[in-house]
């Protein structure tokens, strides 16, 4: 079965999460990735979190599908073999800080005149432009500036990082869209290549939905709320009595009725002030109090099972242990079974978006450290006696 990529040929140097993760997405839709890594210390991401013999269980999941070369990008040789994979590649990915590519005499212009087709990725902290462009810029600073970090956590209290680096994450998600829409422009316009310029604090802040438009027009600096979303009522997190949080989502006009009906209160359903949103932002605290003492009564499944019924969203806060056991999970393959290089067992996450006729594969697993170094590297014209000199001084 073909896939949507087949035939795109991806050269990635980027490292840690966000130009990986947007390969990673690319490679699972067909697309052949060639990673380029720093020779014997590789990309800084098999280092993070847990290892095992070496390596992070992370690596499998960012890495898998993707072919790893290594490259010392600091040495004139390398670069030049660079140089020589673009020639025919369609995109290439990175995220260092603005400059490095250009100090290495790898940058845009140099490319795009070696290959007048190729879409260049750029992921950085504050873009390729402004008075920022040269400041270093990691995930959780892009969280911090794009608003986000302002709105994690309890009022009065120190702002908190969501778990995940999600900075990284969105502007890989806004990196793909950004390499789709370029391959589809080259298809409309002669094969012309472009510049895809993504910051870590604009995709952050590409979610922050009406806090800029609020401040515009009312001066109103949007604050924390712990597990409330401000001016959108009921949606919370109410405690059960066996000390669990029940999420509860009755926001919309009809659930919210549904929701006060089932929770024996149908005095809140009917009362025509709480008949739509902002009526019932006015008075969130009355109606938080009156569901937080009925889930005070009862267990959290049994409050889940309740909502159900009424087709009230709801839910309950899963932890890891809690995803690998869900049947929804496992029937829709989210949780797919495959190996460590040495052969340990791993589930790792599936492959989304879900395409009906298309949809993604893994077709490999993540690479050791160099492993297709000599295939690629004969492939695109060095022979063996050259790659034995290259690795003698470090470059390969």
């Amino acid at each position: 079965m073909s896939l949507p990529l087949d035939g795109i040929k991806v050269v990635e140097m980027g490292q840690l999460i966000a130009g990986p993760f947007a390969a990673k997405i690319l490679a699972e839709f067909g697309a052949e990735v060639i990673k380029i890594e720093p020779p014997l210390t590789g990309d800084p991401l098999r280092k993070w979190r847990l290892i095992h013999n070496g390596t992070s269980v992370w690596w499998a999941a960012q890495s898998r599908n993707k072919q790893s070369v290594t490259l010392d990008l600091r040495q004139a040789e390398a670069q030049e073999m660079v140089r020589r994979l673009v020639k025919d590649a369609d995109v290439l990915i990175e995220n260092f800080r603005p400059g490095t590519l250009e100090g290495w005499g790898l940058g845009w212009e140099t490319l795009h005149e070696i290959n007048p087709k190729l879409i260049m990725l750029r992921v950085s902290g504050y873009g390729q432009s402004g008075p920022y462009r040269d400041r270093p810029g990691f995930g959780v600073i892009g969280e911090a500036m794009g608003g986000l970090r302002h709105l994690s956590g309890e009022p009065g209290r120190t702002p908190v990082r969501v778990g995940v680096s999600i900075g990284d994450s969105l502007s890989a998600l806004h990196g793909v869209i950004g390499v789709l829409l370029a391959l589809r422009h080259r298809e409309q316009n002669s094969g012309a290549g472009q510049q895809v310029d993504v910051a870590l604090y604009e995709s952050v802040f590409n979610m922050m939905e009406s806090l800029m438009p609020e401040y515009s027009v009312f001066q109103s600096v949007r604050q924390p709320a712990g597990s409330s979303l401000p001016g959108i009522a009921p949606t919370n997190a109410y405690r059960c009595n066996d000390g669990k949080y029940a999420l509860v989502a009755g926001n919309g006009d009809s659930i919210y009725r549904r929701l006060m009906e089932k929770i024996d209160r149908p005095d809140l359903a009917a009362d025509p002030e709480l008949e739509q949103n902002d009526g019932r932002v006015r008075h969130v605290a009355r109606i938080d109090a009156a569901i937080s003492a009925w889930t005070a009564e009862r267990s959290l499944d049994e409050v889940l099972l309740a909502l159900n019924e009424a087709r009230i969203p709801s839910g309950k806060i899963y932890d890891a242990a809690d995803i690998a056991s869900d049947p929804h999970y496992l029937a829709r393959d989210m949780l797919l079974q495959s190996t460590l290089d040495d052969g340990t067992p791993i589930t790792l996450p599936g492959i989304v978006p879900k395409l009906q006729t298309t949809p993604g594969q893994v077709r490999t697993i993540a690479p050791t450290l160099g492993q297709h170094t000599d295939s690629v590297l004969e492939a695109h014209g060095v022979n063996a006696a050259t790659r034995a000199e290259w690795r003698s001084r470090g470059i390969i």
